[in-house]
């Protein structure tokens, strides 16, 4: 099969021929449809998650079809679409998974990271971390939901119940959770690069009602905010903007340096916290509303030997939504 291969963090992708992987006790092949570009691949490409299985298929937003089953493998039928998320196996013995925190695993292993992930024409995964896919979204419309939305629902259920949020860094993981927030009636604020007028517009398009860039303060105090873009100096800004009481939450797996900040900004019973990979309930839960609200992702596709391409416009901000490989 043709894949696009990380040899060396650092190094760009290469397309490869390799041969088709075969499902092993309990697992599924897929022939991939589409496979999202997330800003996790980046960082695993550049080297900030440190030791990825190599030489490595990076990916973790996967649709595709049931191609062949391994023995034991029964939950999903030959031909039926399914999604892999970046969660891909867990050891289901420790205190984390006990506890019903499969996200907090130490043994965990995730998709196009530690596990060979889409960016290729077939791919193997556990059948007992993968999901079932609402209807009404073709294939490279649906690859989204399985990061940005997932992580996104998971970021906005750790921000409590807030009025008003706001949103650091209107990527794909953003423009997802604008609309559910919306849907669920709060009111929405969006944080953009300085000078960044398309995304605001795009940001007050999906229901934002008011967008500017993250070095601005709202107009008025908000009730949480959630960091998608991986700067730490917003920690400190989004602190700044939200009222006593309020929630900071770092949605992204990594993060460059926080800043020193005067504990003023944290006082008044304001919480940072962040949010860690996901758990199968949060894909249950999510996607089940994604099929019942009509979540629009705004997608651009890209051949899967234009991976490299697709992720260095990622790195530059150039995308409105999220990029999708399409084998």
């Amino acid at each position: 099969m043709r894949a696009m291969l990380l040899s060396r963090p650092g190094e760009p992708l290469a397309e490869r021929r390799i041969p088709d992987p075969e499902p092993g006790a309990g697992q599924v092949r897929l022939r991939v449809s589409a496979c999202g570009v997330c800003r996790t691949d980046l960082h695993v490409c550049d080297g900030e998650l440190e030791r990825p299985r190599l030489p490595l298929v990076p990916g973790h937003e996967i649709v595709g079809r049931v191609d062949a089953l391994g023995p034991g493998a029964g939950r999903f039928a030959a031909g039926e679409r399914v999604g892999v998320p970046w969660l891909g196996w867990t050891c289901g013995e420790c205190a984390a998974c006990r506890a019903g925190s499969e996200n907090l695993c130490g043994r965990a292993r995730f998709t196009g990271y530690t596990l060979d992930g889409g960016y290729a024409e077939y791919a193997v995964a556990d059948e007992r971390y993968c999901f079932a896919l609402p209807t009404g979204y073709e294939d490279a419309r649906a690859a989204p939901l399985l990061c940005a939305g997932l992580i996104g629902y998971r970021s906005l259920r750790a921000a409590g119940d807030p009025r008003r949020v706001g949103l650091y860094g209107f990527g794909a993981a953003a423009h997802i959770v604008a609309q559910l927030a919306r849907f669920e009636g709060r009111r929405v604020f969006a944080f953009t690069r300085e000078g960044d007028l398309d995304g605001q517009e795009f940001a007050r398009e999906l229901g934002a009602e008011w967008a500017g860039s993250s070095a601005e303060p709202p107009p008025e105090p908000l009730d949480a905010a959630i960091l998608y873009a991986p700067v730490g100096a917003l920690v400190p800004a989004a602190l700044a903007a939200i009222a006593p009481g309020g929630t900071v939450v770092c949605a992204g797996i990594y993060m460059s340096e926080i800043p020193a900040f005067a504990y003023e900004l944290l006082w008044g019973e304001r919480r940072l916290v962040s949010v860690a990979n996901l758990t199968r309930r949060d894909g249950e839960e999510f996607l089940e509303l994604a099929g019942r609200t009509r979540i629009r992702t705004h997608v651009e596709t890209h051949p899967l030997q234009r991976a490299g391409l697709a992720l260095e416009r990622l790195r530059r901000g150039e995308l409105r939504g999220a990029a999708v490989l399409v084998p």
